[in-house]
């Protein structure tokens, strides 16, 4: 048993994001323009009739799944499992700032491999925590069902590489979700991976 279509939804804009900030699980609110973009995209996540809404606990997601319980009255449950990728010292930095203090560490980084000494979490540790809470909520409803996650979007990047069945240190094929985009996933099965992804970065402008 296990739900039929899960909703992986990014939170909406923060300013940080605005920024181009490393956000990490720096606790950051929504600025007006995300408060926008997550009604507008509640406004058609809302069609899907979700059975189950599930949230990171940091606040921009909480805002950002608010949206979605004020048009359906399902009321979103906290997972803090499904929180940013940590990316310690980094966090509130742009890319600029982090290239100037860390050269060789951002080199590390924007090769795909894990930067050192910056207390950062790894591709591999986040991903499969965001993939457990998304497959325990999933497991739990009918294949009739809807699921509806909120997190954000290096969590949901690495959380589908799991759920795939690629290995997110070596596999990097997926873009990050736009600011309140949106992907959808299917069980598969019978069949390797355990999961199938149908559509990708949707959402409103």
């Amino acid at each position: 048993m296990t739900a039929g279509t899960v909703v992986l939804w990014r939170h909406g804009q923060t300013e940080f994001n605005a920024a181009r900030r490393l956000q990490g699980q720096s606790d950051i609110r929504l600025n007006d323009a995300g408060i926008r973009q997550a009604d507008l995209s509640a406004t058609a996540l809302a069609t899907f009739e979700p059975a189950r809404i599930i949230t990171s606990d940091l606040v921009r997601a909480v805002q950002t799944a608010d949206a979605l319980a004020n048009r359906t009255g399902v009321q979103p449950e906290v997972d803090a499992r499904l929180r940013e990728r940590a990316f310690g010292r980094w966090e509130g930095l742009t890319q600029e700032e982090i290239r100037e203090s860390w050269p060789d560490a951002f080199v590390q980084w924007r090769h795909g491999r894990e930067p050192e000494g910056v207390g950062a979490e790894t591709r591999p540790e986040c991903g499969h925590r965001v993939a457990a809470a998304v497959e325990e909520a999933a497991a739990e409803l009918d294949e009739d069902d809807v699921l509806v996650v909120v997190s954000h979007g290096a969590a949901i990047t690495l959380g589908q590489t799991i759920l795939l069945g690629l290995d997110p240190s070596e596999w990097f094929g997926l873009t990050g979700l736009e600011n309140c985009g949106w992907a959808l996933m299917h069980p598969n099965p019978g069949r390797q991976p355990a999961w199938r992804l149908s559509a990708y970065n949707l959402g409103l402008d």
